[in-house]
């Protein structure tokens, strides 16, 4: 696989990703939703059901299909990061890093020395990738993309810190997160005007660090918004939700 067709390229390349997001563990699942043309999918161990069986053959699934693998871990799970890695996540991201010592933990999973500490044994991510494993190994670090989340006002007042970091290639945007951190837990709304600010603020604090923007939407508007305001890769469209939307509407459209 030449580095235009990875994911980390597009984005470098200034292109706009929409990843859908797989909550169910159910690796079929991933291959639908590449066919139904989402250009990568984004597999969910955090608030997803989803555990490392179900994310190694949903990859393979969103490979069949030709989508771009992601995934996220749950809190503080670097050494999962890593395993990810060596199942073909092409991007990993990881909620609550809220220090620049934390981001540092998350980079050196993710990275192979001298930059970090990622150990050797990417048989199937460059399996996945087409790649023998030493060919995968000279791109790897490039290839793939350490995503650190930012949810909170202490990621927020330590923003420019972890963009700092060698090898934390990006951030993404929680917004429901976030909007219920900023307001103390007075308010759920991530369209809120306090988390478009933020959004806006981030996305410029990326572009002067040269690393990339990324968050998730709840409404196409919200899509096309922060599109306008410079995120490259967003996240669109849960699993979970797209099937009982869908279950519903044909349910309704029976009529009887």
């Amino acid at each position: 696989m030449s580095e235009m067709q990875t994911l980390a390229a597009k984005l470098r390349d200034g292109q706009f990703v929409v990843t859908a997001w797989s909550s169910l563990a159910v690796p079929i699942f991933a291959e639908l939703l590449g066919r139904s043309g989402y250009e990568a999918v984004t597999l969910d161990m955090q608030h997803g059901m989803h555990g490392i069986e179900s994310v190694r053959d949903g990859f393979g699934a969103a490979a069949l299909a030709g989508s771009h693998r992601i995934a996220r871990i749950p809190v503080g799970e670097f050494a999962t990061a890593s395993r990810l890695l060596d199942l073909g996540a092409e991007a990993v991201i990881a909620p609550m890093i809220n220090s620049a010592a934390e981001a540092q933990r998350f980079a050196d999973a993710m990275k192979y020395p001298p930059l970090g500490a990622r150990s050797w044994g990417p048989h199937r991510t460059a399996m996945l990738s087409g790649m023998a494993p030493m060919d995968y190994r000279q791109s790897a670090d490039r290839g793939t993309l350490a995503l650190a989340m930012v949810e909170t006002p202490e990621a927020l007042n330590a923003l420019d810190d972890i963009l700092a970091v060698d090898g934390i290639d990006g951030v993404f945007v929680g917004p429901a997160d976030l909007s219920l951190t900023v307001s103390k837990g007075e308010e759920l709304d991530p369209n809120s005007e306090t988390v478009t600010a933020h959004l806006l603020e981030v996305v410029s604090k990326c572009r002067k660090a040269g690393k990339i923007a990324s968050t998730l939407c709840v409404t196409p508007e919200r899509v096309h918004e922060v599109r306008d305001m410079g995120y490259q890769l967003v996240a669109y469209g849960i699993d979970l939700l797209l099937i009982r939307e869908a279950a519903a509407q044909a349910r309704k459209a029976c009529n009887v």
